[in-house]
This record gives C-alpha cells, sequence and structure tokens, in this order.
C-alpha cells in the first residue's frame, strides 16, 4: 500500500519529483516496464519516469531489501538496451528509519562488473524541501523533523490551501496514509479532513483494497480454521458446518483488520460483539463500515443489529 501510494505521487506529480532530484522541474512522462525487453522484476515498488534525454528510476521501500543493488543494474541494462542514447538516473528512497545497513549501499559489484546507483533516507533530509511542492507533501512527516505532529499540522494547512479539489483529496490522502508509519491514527485523523480525503480517488482504492486484501486473507484463514475444526469434530459437527464456521471467522478476521486500519485498536467488547454477529450480518457491516467517519458510527450500527 504505501509502494502504491510513492508511486501515484510520482506519476501525478512527476515535476516536484524533478525539481526535487533533478534540480529542475523538467517534464516528465510515465515509462512502463513492459516497454523494457525481457518480463519486470517485481514491479511492485518501482517507477520509472521519462524526458527527452533522462529517464528517472525510483524504487521506494519500506524495509531494506538484499535484491535492491542487483535490481538497479538490472533496469540499467533494460534501459541502455531500449533508450542508449538517455541518461539515467536511479534513485532508492528508502521510508523508514531502520539500522540496517543495507540503506546505505549505493553500488552492485561483481568480478569485472560494477554499477551505482543513489539511496535517499527520508528521515535524514530537511523538512523544508517536502514542504515547497504539493506533490511531496506527504513525506514531510517522514522527514528529518523533530516534531512529527506539528509538522503533519502544518502540511494539513498547506493541503488547505491548496485551489484544485482533486489535487488537494489526494495530496490530503496519500499524507494520511504515509503519516500512519509514524503517527496514531487517531491523531492523523484529528489533523487532517476527512471530508476531503472522501473526495480521492485514491483514498476510495485504498479502502476496496483493504477490504478485498481483508476479504481474501480473511476467507482463506477461515476456511482452514473452519476445515481443521470439520476435521477434528468429524461426524458431530461434519465438514458443511466446519466450512460454515471457517467462512464466519474469515470474515470476522477482515473485518477487524479493516476497523482497525481506519479506527486504530478495536476494543474487546466490539470484538466480541462482532464475533457473534451472523454470517449475513457480518456482510453487511463489511459494506458499512466504508462510509463510518468514527467509532460511534460503529457502536451504532452494532445497537441497531442485535
Amino acid at each position: 500500500m504505501f509502494d502504491n501510494i510513492c508511486k501515484f505521487l510520482a506519476e501525478n506529480f512527476p515535476q516536484d519529483f524533478a525539481s526535487w532530484l533533478i534540480g529542475e522541474p523538467i517534464p516528465l512522462t510515465e515509462l512502463s516496464p513492459t516497454e523494457l525487453s525481457l518480463e519486470p522484476i517485481r514491479a511492485d515498488s518501482l517507477i520509472l519516469l521519462q524526458s527527452q534525454n533522462l529517464v528517472l528510476h525510483l524504487e521506494f521501500q519500506t524495509q531494506p531489501d538484499a535484491s535492491m543493488p542487483f535490481r538497479m543494474l538490472d533496469y540499467r541494462v533494460r534501459v541502455y538496451r531500449r533508450f542508449p542514447e538517455k541518461q539515467m538516473r536511479q534513485v532508492v528512497i528508502y521510508l523508514m528509519p531502520t539500522s540496517s545497513e543495507m540503506v546505505y549501499q549505493t553500488s552492485f559489484s561483481i568480478p569485472g562488473t560494477h554499477h551505482e546507483f543513489e539511496a535517499i533516507r527520508l528521515w535524514e533530509q530537511p523538512t523544508e524541501v517536502f514542504q515547497q511542492f504539493e506533490g511531496l507533501l506527504p513525506f514531510a512527516v517522514l522527514s528529518q523533523t523533530r516534531n512529527r505532529e506539528e509538522t503533519l499540522r502544518l502540511v494539513a494547512h498547506r493541503i488547505e490551501e491548496i485551489s484544485d479539489r482533486k489535487v488537494q483529496s489526494n495530496v490530503a490522502a496519500s499524507t494520511y496514509v504515509l503519516a500512519g508509519l509514524v503517527l496514531e491514527k487517531q491523531l492523523i485523523q484529528r489533523l487532517l479532513r476527512s471530508d476531503i480525503m472522501k473526495e480521492s480517488v485514491t483514498y476510495q482504492e485504498i479502502l476496496a483494497e483493504g477490504l478485498a486484501e481483508g476479504k481474501q486473507k480473511g476467507l482463506q484463514q477461515g476456511l482452514q480454521q473452519g476445515l481443521q475444526q470439520g476435521l477434528q469434530q468429524g461426524k458431530q459437527l461434519g465438514l458443511q458446518q466446519g466450512l460454515q464456521q471457517g467462512l464466519q471467522q474469515g470474515q470476522i478476521v477482515m473485518l477487524l483488520r479493516l476497523l482497525t486500519h481506519k479506527f486504530g485498536k478495536v476494543s474487546p467488547r466490539v470484538k466480541s460483539r462482532i464475533s457473534k454477529l451472523s454470517v449475513s450480518q457480518l456482510e453487511d457491516l463489511a459494506e458499512a463500515v466504508l462510509d463510518f467517519e468514527t467509532v460511534a458510527d460503529l457502536n451504532a450500527w452494532l445497537r441497531s443489529h442485535p
């Protein structure tokens, strides 16, 4: 999810990224990995932007990846094969502080071959850099700031000043997601206006993705547990009842993950109440939760569905 948000920002605010990383707001357009020879190796955190003379290759990472140096070499060769006349700037952008030495790696070497690239650790970058451009505002809270809450408050104020409503909602939604790496959800929700974020296609996609992923994981886990219970209880419960229990358990797991993502910690009382809902009630709640603004909305729904 975090990688996708970063890719979205780079694709929609390429000149802001160019100003930051290249030093001038040159026009950049997206370059699909499929335009390069061979199949792409893990394109989930990859973004390629190009101008007439330059290809900008960005990789966003929340955690270090031992394969990163080779990936940099691999894509440099692919781009050279397709665009031998173009220069290439390759940057790995690490989002979260870590003690791993891998975030300081900037080269790949084997006998007879040496390749270099850049690594940027956001927590070492001056906050002011990200406050200059709308497309970089979501990264400010991850930068070298002494007070993340105050930084988010300033970013929220800057977002309020964006005149384009679509840009405003997308920047707000992206800030909401990335701030979740370092701040509590309740604080973020207090500082960022939810009505602005709701207008963002990005925000809706995040919720839909989380719901779909939760359903899939929850269903798989629930079915597995149900099958195990059904086999253990044998003739007494039967396989059909075990599958039904597994489906119900999967829906419960999915809902709790979605609620935790949206509201933070879910109280034991609410967990207990949800665990007693029927399969049809769980399905109704999964649809209703997308419209909830606060925990109070959730509690009101639960009271109306005894």
